[in-house]
C-alpha cells in the first residue's frame, strides 16, 4: 500500500517583523529596537532557540528580560510531542503581547520547508531546518534593513554539533548558557539555568555511590517477562531511607514493595514510575517504626552504614514484606518544588543544600550567588538530574515566593504544593466570556420556560456570592406540591472545547482557603452572569418536582429556565423566618413547605440506611483589617443546613437517573464505595471500650448502631464515635457509567447518584448539565461528551483536582489555626484520646475542632516506662493507663523552632504523671481577652 501525503507550501506566510517592508502584515510582533543588555551581542537581535533548550530551558525564557523571540513551527511541534507541560507554559508565553514571541510557520514556508534526505535522522532533519529557517530570516532582514548596525538572528543550542554546522553556514549562533551570561544588566538569571550534562560532571565527586540505572530497552524486556514490576515510587514522609512501590495488579488487585536503602531506593523520587526487583525472601524486612528526617549539614558523597544502621529491623517472621531494590526509572514525575534554603556553612561558598516544604522529597543541590538574600525565604526550586556519585540530586533556583512565614506567602506555597491551578484567567480563556452589558433577548426566552413568577429564593451560608442553587415550594390546585430546584446554567455560557472550557476542566473545582476562594470559573460568571442572585433575572436548569404530603415523587421534570430570586437568604436568616410565627409571607412559606418536606426526605432517608457521620469544621473570625483569624470556633448546624442538602441529594439522584437511562454508556456518575471490613478495626475497638457494640454488615446496621451508641454522663461519646466512624470511610469518586458495574453510593445508600448541583464550582456538574440537555432535547451533543474513553480520563482529572483541593483547605485551616495559636500563647484546653500509639496519644480538643499529638518520649529527657498494648488499643505511661476516649487536658503551643514546618505541639497537664505531664499555664491577663471577645 502507497501512502501519499500532501504537505501544501505557501507565500504568504509573513516574517512578523516591525521593520520590515517586504512582507504584507497587517500587525508585527517582533519590535524594530529588539535591545537586550549582552556582552556577546552589541547590535539589536531577535533570538531563535531550538527545541533542547525550550524544554530544558523554560525557566529562564519565562523571565520578561528575555523578548523578542522567534519560536520555529518544527521546535512547537517537537516541545509538544515531548512534554506537555512545557508546551502550555511555551503557549502562554506566545499570548502574552508584551513579550513579543513570534511563531513562524517555517515547515509551510516555500523558502525554509526542507525534505528529510535519505538516512538523516527524524532529529537532524529538524536541526537543518532550524537553520535553514535562521539563514533565511538573516537574509530576509538584511534586505529590508541594511546597515552595520542592522538586526541580526542569533540562534541559540546546547547541541556542539548543531553549533558547529550553524557556524560553518555562517550564522550567529551561541550556547544558550553563555548567551545568558553575557546578559550583563540581568545577572540573577544564571541562577535559572538547568544544569546541562557537561556540567553535572563537575559538581560530583568521582566515586560512584548508586547502582547505574538500566536502560529502558532492557527495562521493557524484565517487565515483560515477569523479572520486575513497575509500579509508583511513594517515598514515605517520616523515613527518608524507606519508600514503597504500588504495582497496580490485574482488576482491583494491587501490590505494595517495600524499599529501603539509599542504594535500594537508587535516585528515585516520589510519583517517579520506576521498575523494581524483588530481593530474595530471606533479604525481606519490614517497614521501620523509626521517625528519621534527613537534617543537618550535608552528607559527603558517600553511602556509608552508619546512616542506615538506625532503621530497626523487626525479626519477626510475620511483619516482614515483599521488598525489593530500583533497577530503573521508567517516568520521572519531576516539578518546581517549594521550600527553603540551608546556606552553606563554607564562606564564598555558591553551591547550597535545598529542603523542600513536601517530606517526601529529597534535598536538593543548586547553585547560586543570592544565598544572602534567599536565606529566609520560600523559593522554588526544580531537579535537572540526579548522577550516580552524587548524594543529592542536582537542580537550580527557579524563583522566589516572599518571606516565610507571611500569609500571603505561605498561601502560595500551599497552592503551589497541592497542585492548585491558581495564576490568573489569559486573555484567550476571558476572550470567551459574554460581553457586557449582558441582556436576555427574545430568541433566548423562546427556547426556555419563563418561571420568573415563582417565590425562589436562595439559602446560603453568610458571604457567599457563588449561588449555584436556589428553592421553591407552593401548592397546586389539585392539592399537591411543586417542588423547584433550580441550579445556575453554566453549561449555557461555557461551550465545550473553547478556552475557557478547557481552562475550567482543568481546574476542575473551585478551592476554598480561609478568607480566599481560587475560582474554577472567571469571577463575571462565579459571582455575577451565573449566580442566581436576589432581584435579577437568570439562566437556570430546572429540576421540578409534583409531591404529595408524604414526600412522594409523582411527577418529575427537568427544564431549562429563566428565574428571578425573590431572595438571597443565609442559613440562619432562613431559620429565623421558619420559626417566626408572625411572618407568613410567599418566602416564608416556601421555606415552611421547603423544611417539612426536608425532614420527611431525610427520616426515609435514614430508614433505608444512609449515615449522618460527623466531622468537626471550623470557623475562623477574622480581623477585619489584618485578617488575621482573632477566634476559632466549630461551625453550627441549623434544620435549614439539611433542609437545602435534602433538596439537592434529591436533585442529584433524579437526574443520575434521568442520564444514566439516556446514556448508559456515559454518564458521569459519583460513587462511594462500601469500606473493606478491617476498616472499621478501631472504631469496633473504641466503641467496645465503653461496652457498646457496633454493626457493620451494611450502611444501615451501622447507622442504627450509631444511633443507639450512648455513655451515661459522656454526652459527648456519639459524636466522637461518628468521627471516628467518618475516619472509616473510603473516598467517594466520579466514574463513567460505561467503564464501571458498581454504581452504589455507601454513604447516601442510594443505588445510583450524581453532581448537579454546583456547576459554578464543580466541572463534573457541568458535563452533567450537559447530559442532561441533550436527554431533554434541549441542547445538541459533541463527539467527547459520548466518548465513554475520555469521559474516564475526566474523571481521573476531577478526582484528583477534588482530593488535592481537600487536602489544601485541610492546610489552610491548619496555617490558620497556628496563626490563632501565635497570637494567643499557651492555652490549657480539654480534650478526647482519640486513637492511642506505641509512644503517643492523638487528642482531639472540641472546642477548636483541633486534632493534635502528645509525644511521651521526647529527645532532651529520659524516656519514662511505656507499655503499649495493641488489644485494646492502650498505652501505660509510668502508672496511669490511656484508653480511647479518655478525656483529658493539654497544653497548646505554637512550636516555631522549625519555620519551614511551624507546629502544634501539645503537652500532657490532667491526668497528673510525675515527670511527664507538665503544669497549667497562668491565666490569660484580662487586657488581651477583651480584644478578642469584641
Amino acid at each position: 500500500m502507497k501512502v501519499v501525503r500532501e504537505h501544501y507550501l505557501r507565500d504568504d506566510i509573513w516574517c512578523g517583523c516591525e521593520t520590515c517592508a517586504e512582507c504584507k502584515q497587517d500587525s508585527t510582533v517582533l519590535q524594530r529596537d529588539a535591545c537586550i543588555e549582552s556582552s556577546l551581542c552589541s547590535y539589536p537581535h531577535y533570538l531563535v532557540p531550538d527545541t533542547n533548550v525550550v524544554l530544558h530551558q523554560i525557566d529562564v525564557l519565562e523571565d520578561p528580560v528575555i523578548r523578542n523571540v522567534i519560536i520555529l513551527q518544527t521546535v512547537l511541534q517537537e516541545v509538544r510531542h515531548r512534554s506537555a507541560p512545557v508546551y502550555k507554559r511555551l503557549k502562554d508565553i506566545i499570548h502574552e503581547q508584551g513579550r513579543h514571541f513570534y511563531t513562524f510557520t517555517n515547515e509551510h514556508h516555500r523558502e525554509t520547508f526542507i525534505e528529510r534526505e535519505p538516512g538523516e535522522s527524524a532529529n537532524d532533519r529538524n536541526d537543518r531546518a532550524i537553520r535553514v529557517a535562521v539563514r533565511w530570516y538573516s537574509q530576509h532582514l538584511k534586505t529590508s534593513e541594511s546597515g552595520p548596525d542592522g538586526l541580526k538572528v542569533v540562534l541559540l543550542t546546547n547541541d556542539q554539533g548543531n553549533k558547529q554546522k550553524a557556524e560553518e553556514n555562517g550564522l550567529v549562533v551561541y550556547k544558550f548558557e553563555e548567551y545568558v551570561k553575557s546578559l550583563i544588566a540581568n545577572p540573577e538569571l544564571v541562577d535559572r539555568l538547568a544544569l546541562s550534562s557537561d556540567d553535572k560532571n563537575d559538581i560530583t565527586s568521582s566515586k560512584v555511590l548508586f547502582p547505574e540505572h538500566l536502560p529502558l530497552s532492557k527495562v521493557q524486556a524484565g517487565i515483560k517477562s515477569g523479572s520486575f514490576l513497575q509500579g509508583t515510587f511513594r517515598a514515605s514522609r517520616d523515613n527518608y531511607l524507606e519508600a514503597t512501590v504500588f504495582v497496580q495488579g490485574e482488576g482491583e488487585e494491587s501490590t505494595e514493595v517495600l524499599i529501603q536503602g539509599l542504594q535500594n531506593l537508587n535516585r528515585a523520587v516520589h510519583q517517579d514510575v520506576v521498575a523494581v526487583q524483588l530481593l530474595p525472601k530471606n533479604q525481606w524486612v519490614a517497614p521501620s517504626a523509626v521517625v528519621l528526617q534527613d537534617e543537618g549539614a550535608a552528607k559527603d558523597d558517600n553511602v556509608d552504614g552508619d546512616e542506615e544502621e538506625k532503621l530497626s529491623r523487626s525479626l519477626t517472621e510475620a511483619a516482614r514484606k515483599a521488598t525489593g531494590k530500583v533497577v530503573g526509572i521508567i517516568k520521572r514525575n519531576w516539578r518546581p518544588f517549594c521550600g527553603m534554603l540551608n546556606v552553606s556553612q563554607i564562606k564564598e561558598s555558591t553551591r547550597h543544600l535545598f529542603t523542600p516544604a513536601d517530606r517526601c522529597i529529597p534535598r536538593i543541590r543548586i547553585e547560586t550567588r543570592q544565598a544572602s538574600t534567599l536565606a529566609g525565604q520560600r523559593i522554588m526550586v526544580a531537579i535537572d538530574g540526579w548522577p550516580k556519585d552524587s548524594r543529592y540530586p542536582n537542580g537550580h533556583f527557579v524563583r522566589s515566593l516572599g518571606s516565610a512565614g507571611e500569609k500571603d506567602t505561605e498561601e502560595e506555597v500551599l497552592l503551589l504544593e497541592h497542585d492548585v491551578p491558581h495564576q490568573a484567567f489569559s486573555q484567550a480563556v476571558l476572550s470567551f466570556l459574554p460581553k457586557m452589558p449582558w441582556i436576555i433577548t427574545p430568541e433566548d426566552m423562546a427556547q426556555r420556560q419563563d418561571l420568573r413568577h415563582l417565590t425562589v429564593c436562595s439559602v446560603d451560608p453568610p458571604g457567599c456570592t457563588d449561588i449555584d442553587d436556589a428553592l421553591h415550594c407552593r401548592v397546586l390546585e389539585n392539592g399537591n406540591l411543586e417542588v423547584g430546584v433550580h441550579i445556575a446554567d453554566v453549561s449555557h455560557f461555557i461551550k465545550p472545547g473553547n478556552a475557557l472550557d478547557k481552562e475550567a476542566a482543568n481546574r476542575g473545582t473551585t478551592v476554598y482557603l480561609c478568607g480566599k476562594r481560587i475560582d474554577m470559573v472567571p469571577e463575571l460568571l462565579s459571582s455575577n452572569l451565573c449566580s442566581l442572585r436576589s432581584n435579577v433575572e437568570r439562566f437556570a436548569f430546572s429540576c421540578i418536582w409534583e409531591m404529595n404530603h408524604k414526600a412522594e415523587i409523582l411527577k418529575t421534570r427537568f427544564t431549562k429556565s429563566v428565574i428571578n430570586s425573590k431572595a438571597s437568604l443565609t442559613y440562619a436568616e432562613a431559620q429565623m423566618r421558619i420559626d417566626d410565627a408572625n411572618k407568613n409571607d410567599d418566602i416564608t412559606k416556601s421555606l415552611r413547605g421547603l423544611n417539612k418536606l426536608a425532614k420527611i426526605l431525610k427520616r426515609k432517608r435514614i430508614e433505608n440506611g444512609a449515615l449522618t457521620l460527623s466531622s468537626l469544621e471550623v470557623r475562623f473570625h477574622m480581623d477585619s483589617e489584618t485578617h488575621d483569624p482573632i477566634d476559632l470556633q466549630t461551625k453550627e448546624l441549623m434544620e435549614t443546613n439539611s433542609m437545602v442538602e435534602e433538596f439537592m441529594l434529591l436533585a442529584n439522584i433524579s437526574v443520575a437517573q434521568k442520564i444514566y437511562d439516556e446514556f448508559p454508556e456515559c454518564a458521569l456518575l459519583r460513587k462511594h464505595p462500601a469500606p473493606p471490613p478491617s476498616n472499621y478495626d478501631i472504631l469496633i475497638k473504641a466503641a467496645k471500650s465503653k461496652d457498646v457494640t457496633i454493626h457493620i454488615d451494611s450502611a444501615k446496621a451501622l447507622a442504627d448502631s450509631l444511633d443507639v451508641a450512648k455513655v451515661d454522663g459522656f454526652q459527648y461519646f456519639n459524636t466522637l464515635l461518628r468521627i471516628l466512624a467518618t475516619r472509616c470511610m473510603m473516598q467517594a469518586v466520579y466514574f463513567c457509567s460505561g467503564m464501571d458495574s458498581d454504581f452504589h453510593h455507601y454513604g447516601l445508600a442510594s443505588p445510583i447518584y450524581t453532581h448537579f448541583t454546583s456547576p459554578i464550582r464543580r466541572y463534573a456538574d457541568i458535563i452533567v448539565h450537559r447530559l442532561l440537555a441533550v436527554a431533554i432535547g434541549a441542547d445538541t451533543t459533541y463527539p467527547d461528551l459520548m466518548d465513554k474513553h475520555k469521559q474516564s480520563a475526566l474523571c481521573n482529572n476531577l478526582n484528583y483536582r477534588h482530593k488535592m483541593s481537600q487536602y489544601a483547605q485541610r492546610a489552610s485551616v491548619a496555617f490558620h489555626t497556628q496563626l490563632f495559636f501565635k497570637a494567643r500563647g499557651i492555652l490549657n484546653e480539654e480534650g478526647f484520646v482519640l486513637f492511642v500509639r506505641k509512644n503517643a496519644i492523638i487528642v482531639l480538643i472540641p472546642k477548636f475542632g483541633l486534632e493534635g499529638t502528645v509525644f511521651f518520649d521526647s529527645k532532651d529527657k529520659a524516656s519514662p516506662n511505656l507499655v503499649f498494648d495493641e488489644k485494646g488499643p492502650t498505652l501505660k505511661v509510668e502508672q496511669h493507663t490511656f484508653h480511647i476516649f479518655d478525656q483529658v487536658k493539654v497544653t497548646i503551643s505554637l512550636d516555631e523552632s522549625n519555620i519551614q514546618h511551624q507546629k502544634i505541639r501539645m503537652a500532657l497537664t490532667e491526668p497528673v504523671i510525675p515527670g511527664v505531664s507538665v503544669s497549667a499555664p497562668e491565666a490569660e491577663p484580662q487586657a488581651k481577652k477583651q480584644k478578642l471577645d469584641r
